[in-house]
């Protein structure tokens, strides 16, 4: 399967990125303008499958460029699940030299496993914790 990651919010569309969050307990009832707007004020990151223009996978980041990063709204389609495209999207995220350095921070209720792999600690229930390297 082969796949291009974009960055910023020019190159990834919003309505994708409305579908994708619709299906999640986390963000269901977000009104398409919150969603639009909280893309608008964050670094956001998608997949799209090179012979598909539908998004396939999102995230976003929230930080302050100073001392952390909130890796939030992590998706993939249920379609595209178990591919690896999560992995490779976290991956990319992390590896950002514009979050090196920084203490990472995120929740989940059910991903901590995917999470561990790119040096993310349980914090609490829910709350995972990256020390900056």
């Amino acid at each position: 399967m082969d796949y291009r990651i974009v960055e910023g919010t020019e190159k990834i569309s919003i309505a994708e990125v409305v579908r994708l969050l619709k299906t999640t307990y986390w963000a269901e009832k977000r009104t398409p303008e919150q969603i639009e707007k909280s893309v608008r004020h964050s670094f956001c990151y998608g997949i799209y499958l090179d012979d598909e223009k539908k998004l396939a996978a999102f995230a976003r980041v929230i930080c302050d460029q100073a001392t952390f990063y909130y890796l939030c709204d992590v998706i993939v389609d249920e379609a595209y699940r178990h591919r690896g495209l999560g992995k490779a999207l976290v991956a990319h995220i992390v590896s950002r030299p514009e979050y090196k350095g920084l203490r990472g921070m995120l929740l989940t209720r059910d991903a901590h496993g995917l999470y561990e792999k790119f040096g993310f600690e349980r914090a609490e229930a829910r709350a995972m914790v990256k020390a900056p390297e």
